[in-house]
């Protein structure tokens, strides 16, 4: 069994690192200038996470070798890379009854689809399947347990996913029907992990950050519940435990951006810090459009998008929150 991992960052490698044992084949593809001789040679990455893979294990920015033969191809790539990725694997001739299992959380700029649309919209054949839950690289590298869904619209491709991806006792799958709702939970929980890094770090207190992950919480349920989601997904795995886990991690990418933007710094140089892609960044305008086009408010996310695109102080973005109209509180299930 072959598995092909499409994206060289923290979280592919991990997942190559975790799945070592369940594949005789293991072959990882990035860009010649997203590898580096460390990693070719020694199968090693230094940054931002240490991961030591197997020696067995394939590295190469040759995308027709590295696909073919595969049995399960994962995608983890930045979103805003995964439409020319595709056309990449439409000339690399991609099989089409390969499981593309995309594992990157976030929406496209402009066309504000969904990954699996993307795909879609390049590959129209392709079975196309979300790997999403609280999934922490540095825990998983640690052994630590997580559970995960694999959502697929053919409940077969999904289970057939699930039994090749589970690690017993440290990867536990859940198959899954709901495309929709696990993507947008998976995506729409990063705007929210910014607002918590924010919170925290200006020490607003514990049931502030009760509070936040609650009206967080109400927000991605009703963009979700818009878009076609069903909401008890949104409850599962890759909507309440993914935002459990970011928003109450300074491990998560997308909290340590929070917090540096509650120390007053600008996003230019919190990134250049980081120096990896925090997704919720460009989905905090993406989710302001798309509640715009769909007349539906989200007053967490814009504020987030107001405190990451302008000069609005963090004060000032705690001010519009606490202080808007009073509303009733709605019920979804």
């Amino acid at each position: 069994m072959k598995l092909t991992v499409l994206g060289p960052g923290c979280w592919g490698l991990t997942l190559a690192w975790l799945l070592n044992d369940n594949f005789d084949d293991i072959t990882v593809w990035g860009r010649e200038s997203d590898l580096n001789d460390d990693l070719i040679t020694n199968k090693h990455c230094s940054k931002p996470l240490e991961v030591q893979l197997d020696k067995r294990v394939s590295i190469t920015s040759d995308l027709k070798s590295a696909i073919s033969g595969a049995d399960i191809i994962l995608t983890v790539i930045a979103t805003s890379g995964m439409r020319s990725v595709c056309e990449q694997l439409k000339s690399a001739g991609i099989n089409p009854s390969t499981p593309l299992v995309n594992a990157s959380k976030g929406l496209e700029l402009n066309s504000l689809m969904r990954m699996s649309e993307v795909i879609k919209d390049v590959l129209p054949k392709q079975k196309v399947v979300i790997l999403s839950g609280p999934t922490l690289a540095k825990e998983v590298l640690q052994g630590k347990p997580t559970a995960a869904c694999v959502a697929c619209e053919d409940m077969d491709t999904a289970e057939y996913v699930q039994k090749l991806l589970n690690v017993p006792s440290r990867f536990r799958l859940y198959a899954n029907n709901d495309v929709i709702g696990v993507e947008l939970g998976g995506s729409l929980k990063n705007v929210i992990a910014i607002a918590s890094g924010f919170a925290h770090e200006m020490n607003l207190g514990d049931n502030c950050a009760g509070s936040l992950l609650t009206r967080g919480m109400a927000e991605i349920v009703r963009l979700s519940i818009q878009l076609g989601a069903n909401p008890s997904t949104l409850y599962g795995l890759s909507g309440m435990g993914d935002l459990i886990a970011t928003c109450s991690s300074p491990m998560s990418r997308n909290y340590t951006v929070g917090s540096m933007l509650g120390k007053g710094k600008k996003i230019d140089d919190i990134l250049k810090e980081l120096g990896s892609v925090a997704e919720g960044v460009k989905t905090s305008k993406a989710v302001c459009d798309l509640a715009k086009k769909l007349d539906i408010e989200v007053p967490v996310s814009s504020a987030i998008y107001e405190a990451v695109y302008t000069d609005i102080t963090p004060q000032e973005v705690l001010s519009k929150l606490m202080n808007r109209k009073l509303k009733k509180e709605e019920k979804y299930v």
